[in-house]
This record gives C-alpha cells, sequence and structure tokens, in this order.
C-alpha cells in the first residue's frame, strides 16, 4: 500500500444535508470531549469567582460598617464643637454687657481708658484661649472621625494583599 492509494474517510456531512453540494462539510470529532475538558476549567473559574465576590462583600460590610462608625463618632464630637461654640459665644456676650455696665459708670475720661484697656486684654487673652481649645476640638474631632475609616481601610487592604 503506497500513500497514492490511501482514501481518507471522514464523518463528514453538508451543512444543508445534501452530499457535498459544495457546502463546507461539518467534521464530527468524538475523541474530543470539550465539555469535559473546559467544564473543570469553569467550575474552578466559577469557585473562584464565588470566592471573591464573598471577600468583597465581607470587605464592604467592614467599610460600611467603619464609615457608620466614623459618621456616628463625627456627628457626636460636632454637636460637642457647637455646644463649645454657643457657651463661648455666652461668655464673651456677658464680658462684652459686664464691660458696657462698668462704661456707663464711669465717672472720668480716665476710667474709660482704663476700663477698656483692661477689657481690651482680657478679651484678647479669652480669645487665645478659646481659639486654642477650639482648635483642639477641632482636630479631635477629626482625628476620631478618620481613625475607624483608616484602621477598617487598612485591615481591608491587607486582606485583599
Amino acid at each position: 500500500m503506497n500513500d497514492a492509494n490511501l482514501k481518507a474517510e471522514t464523518n463528514a456531512t453538508a451543512l444543508n444535508g445534501t452530499a457535498n453540494g459544495g457546502a463546507m462539510p461539518r467534521f464530527d470529532m468524538p475523541f474530543f470531549n470539550f465539555q469535559a475538558i473546559f467544564g473543570d476549567l469553569a467550575e474552578q473559574g466559577a469557585a473562584r469567582a464565588k470566592a471573591n465576590l464573598e471577600r468583597m462583600r465581607a470587605a464592604s460590610e467592614e467599610v460600611t460598617e467603619a464609615l457608620r462608625e466614623a459618621c456616628s463618632t463625627n456627628a457626636t464630637r460636632a454637636a460637642d464643637y457647637g455646644t463649645r461654640v454657643i457657651e463661648i459665644s455666652n461668655i464673651n456676650t456677658s464680658s462684652a454687657l459686664e464691660f458696657l455696665s462698668q462704661l456707663a459708670d464711669a465717672r472720668s475720661f480716665a476710667d474709660v481708658v482704663n476700663l477698656s484697656t483692661t477689657h481690651s486684654r482680657k478679651t484678647f487673652e479669652a480669645a487665645s484661649r478659646q481659639n486654642r481649645e477650639l482648635w483642639d476640638l477641632a482636630q479631635k474631632v477629626a482625628t476620631e472621625t478618620a481613625e475607624p475609616i483608616k484602621k477598617s481601610f487598612k485591615l481591608v487592604l491587607h486582606g485583599a494583599a
């Protein structure tokens, strides 16, 4: 037997069902089991995707809880800050009214100058203390608000790596 006499047979049928009437033949390849080859890969990919989605869901819940905690802390500290601003405003108003009362009782120009100088010094010192106190409160608000978010993102990013 030589190569010239070898005849190849296939399980080919024409796409239109006729005997090779110029149509492209369709070949059956029973020795390839695509379901078995790619089925396992698809199952592994689906399992990985499901595990990744579960990790993303857990991370999202952690970040949501951290944001909820941060908002709660921020609201509490902002209320503290606002309360302190109102208290300071009350103190300053009382001081101004007391100064006006003292000015009304002044007997001479020298008394007015002396009262004004004393009041200006006290007002400046009080304002310096109050500004420092408000600055410290603002830093506390920022730090306590950012801390849970920072910790949560650090955990989430560390867990993702």
